[in-house]
């Protein structure tokens, strides 16, 4: 079972990487460059609008759901039945909040709520996908899981690959409403896809509504929901603040999201790890042992990747930035050069946030997270009137690094590690090394491409000699793993 785990596991890391990396630095950026700037603006501020209210479509029912029917499989047609009306309920109230919410705030031309209903009809369908497959994993049918994980993106690749090679072709201007109805198709495929799935496991089924078994659900789910809540409004309203505080509103949320782009996808490693690390920890923590070395491990990876992440960017902007985008260049490099230092908080919170999770601390990372909403809300009340994108990026900044901070503070004492002088230089001294050997290697007159591969191979030199990454370390993690 455990060697069945891994390869399974391993097959789902391998397809998301492939698969959503190319959806978002080859299909999303396509599509950014295809279109005007004001229009995929008003899109990714829209969607993220809804993704802010995400948690009323789900309020953690998909994790209870997970784990009841893991441990009860025989309760998945008793289950199925009576979370199905649930989920209608859900959907409905989280379509009324949005609109409600989007008239409130003035949303109300023509194209703005046309472009909302779909991305409303998007994340239901969305929701109902993950539910559905909560179902299948739960089945223990890991492969099954791992195509419907990502047959949604690949749909989405194919549909809006060839509308956009079609467009080119014939000379005709891609619309962003075409790119939000592939969306809709593909999820739509993908829901029916997993639902005939769970019908075949569960058979006929009759929907039933029970309000006492709604509450009891409810009731187990509301820590994780509101974390879900509080999280999302801190992680996804720049860009509708950016819509709603300027002029040009939609013009910055574009150029907010090419700076954010890269950051993104880069943050599907750190999210990766947390996929590990969940089980690992809980299970560490329920067996009570240590989990001071497997925090160290995962540590030194993951400050490598973020820290080179971001040493790079600011190096080498001016050509990757030339190299993705046809449009708003000079502003879409001064956010990502701020954009990409958040992906070192964030890793960390990957980590120390996994860890306080598997820990049940659901109380204090709300309180984080509470910090995090009124601190990103502050500050970008105040940097995006002078500084529009850039400031909401340097709003962002600060509020990955203050709560990825407290994460970790809180993470240290409650595990009780301990953390020594010597160590800390020590790290200290491996980031320079590395922003070091960047300005060093970046003097070489050569093609750019070729000098970020010297660069990333003199990182891999240097984690060896400062002793960051060692086989060792990650074969204990491994090790871990297995034993979990």
């Amino acid at each position: 079972m455990k060697r069945l785990f891994l390869t399974n596991l391993a097959f789902l890391l391998l397809l998301n990487v492939l698969i959503k990396a190319f959806w978002i630095l080859g299909i999303d950026r396509g599509v950014q460059n295809a279109v005007a700037s004001e229009d995929y603006g008003l899109y990714f501020a829209l969607l993220n609008f809804t993704y802010i209210f995400n948690v009323f479509l789900d309020l953690g029912l998909t994790n209870w759901n997970n784990r009841q029917i893991a441990q009860h499989s025989q309760l998945l047609p008793k289950y199925f039945a009576r979370l199905i009306p649930m989920k209608i309920v859900m959907s409905l109230a989280f379509t009324v909040i949005i609109f409600t919410v989007a008239i409130i705030a003035g949303k109300t031309s023509h194209k703005e709520m046309l472009l909302l209903f779909w991305l409303c009809v998007s994340q239901i369908l969305v929701s109902l996908i993950l539910y559905l497959r909560s179902n299948v994993s739960g089945l223990l049918m890991f492969k099954t899981d791992s195509v419907l994980s990502v047959l949604d993106r690949f749909l989405m690749v194919v549909i809006c690959g060839v509308l956009l090679w079609t467009s080119v072709l014939q000379g005709k201007a891609f619309r962003i409403e075409y790119f939000v109805y592939s969306q809709v198709v593909s999820y739509a495929v993908t829901a029916l896809i997993a639902a005939a799935i769970c019908l075949y496991k569960t058979g006929f089924i009759k929907l039933r509504w029970n309000y006492v078994f709604m509450l009891k659900v409810l009731k187990d789910c509301y820590p994780y929901a509101l974390l879900t809540l509080l999280m999302s409004c801190y992680n996804k309203i720049d860009s509708v603040m950016l819509l709603n505080m300027l002029k040009t509103g939609d013009v910055a949320s574009a150029i907010y999201a090419a700076g954010f782009r890269l950051v993104d996808s880069a943050n599907m490693i750190a999210y990766l790890f947390s996929i590990i690390l969940l089980p690992l920890f809980a299970n560490m923590i329920k067996s009570k042992i240590s989990v001071q070395e497997v925090v160290k491990v995962a540590f030194h990876i993951l400050i490598t990747i973020s820290v080179a992440f971001a040493t790079l960017s600011q190096f080498y902007t001016t050509e990757i930035i030339n190299l993705m985008y046809n449009k708003h260049i000079t502003e879409s490099m001064e956010v990502f050069r701020v954009l990409s230092f958040c992906f070192i908080p964030i890793s960390m919170t990957y980590i120390f946030g996994t860890l306080l999770t598997a820990n049940g601390s659901l109380r204090k990372l709300n309180i984080v997270a509470f910090c995090g909403m009124i601190s990103n809300i502050g500050f970008d009340l105040l940097l995006i009137p002078h500084y529009e994108a850039l400031g909401a990026a340097y709003s962002s900044l600060i509020t990955q690094s203050f709560t990825a901070l407290l994460q970790v503070i809180i993470a240290l004492k409650i595990f009780n590690i301990k953390l020594n002088f010597t160590y800390i230089i020590k790290i200290f001294v491996f980031i320079l090394s590395l922003v070091a050997s960047t300005f060093l290697i970046r003097q070489i007159a050569f093609s750019w491409l070729w000098l970020i591969v010297l660069t990333a191979l003199s990182y891999v030199l240097l984690a060896l000699v400062f002793r960051i990454f060692s086989l060792r370390g990650v074969l204990s993690l491994v090790k871990s793993v297995k034993s979990c």
